[in-house]
């Protein structure tokens, strides 16, 4: 565990040396269920490594929705209700620690990009979410804090309702209302909030990577990246209508 910690060390002291360089380390997307996170991540890898910047998605997971099917499958009617709500939080921290830290390492020996659907500040709105007791949060702040903060955070902010009738469409799995609720405010009260980059996440799925790609545009030049990237920021097709 010592020597893992170790070199973790070393990746914060790396990454966190280049900070302010040319070139962009890590991004992370963040959000509530149901605000497009995952569909984002994706394409903005592939948008950064069109232009020149080879990038890797990470689906930094805890775990909620496996054990939530196994859950199922015994019978019980979530996660939370199979291995109660500690127990629940604890491996959901572990778990996604274990994510961050194999992308970080990843990110370290091949050099590219790293796109984190979710990072570290998404353990701390879970808890704040489901638990609300901040001695939880400060045992994951103290184990999460050898991870660098990305560059940029994108924080996709959707109305929790709007959230609740994606997840319902898609049909793969189902988080209650007041939970989306509950788990849209503890991002908003988190005290790295003033850091996130907001995106209108109620918007389709096109207009809010058009907004991040803004983003990007404005913040590459800012540390001498070449402005020049037309597939990452060629404006997109506008959407066909009906």
């Amino acid at each position: 565990m010592k020597q893992a910690s170790d070199i973790l060390g070393r990746v914060a002291r790396s990454l966190g040396a280049r900070r302010g360089t040319a070139r962009l380390r890590a991004v992370a997307l963040i959000g509530i269920d149901g605000s497009g996170k995952t569909t984002q991540a994706h394409r903005l890898a592939d948008a950064l490594t069109l232009a020149g910047l080879p990038a890797t998605y990470h689906r930094n997971a805890g775990g909620r929705a496996w054990l939530g099917r196994l859950a199922q499958r015994l019978g019980r009617r979530d996660a939370q209700a199979l291995l109660g709500n500690r127990v629940m939080l604890a491996v959901e921290s572990i778990l996604r620690w274990l994510a961050i830290a194999r992308a970080l390492l990843g990110t370290l020996l091949t050099r590219r990009t790293a796109v984190m659907d979710r990072y570290a500040v998404c353990q701390y709105a879970s808890i704040r979410a489901h638990d609300g007791r901040r001695r939880g949060e400060r045992l994951a702040r103290i184990a999460y804090r050898l991870f660098p903060a990305p560059q940029i955070t994108f924080l996709l902010a959707v109305e929790p309702a709007e959230a609740y009738r994606r997840i319902e469409r898609r049909g793969t799995d189902h988080e209650p209302i007041e939970y989306l609720v509950a788990a849209d405010a503890a991002y908003r009260s988190l005290p790295e909030f003033p850091t996130f980059v907001v995106i209108d996440a109620n918007r389709t799925p096109d207009e809010v990577t058009r907004q991040i790609r803004e983003h990007l545009a404005a913040w590459l030049p800012a540390t001498g990246s070449p402005v020049s990237r037309p597939p990452l920021l060629a404006p997109l097709a506008a959407p066909a209508r009906s």
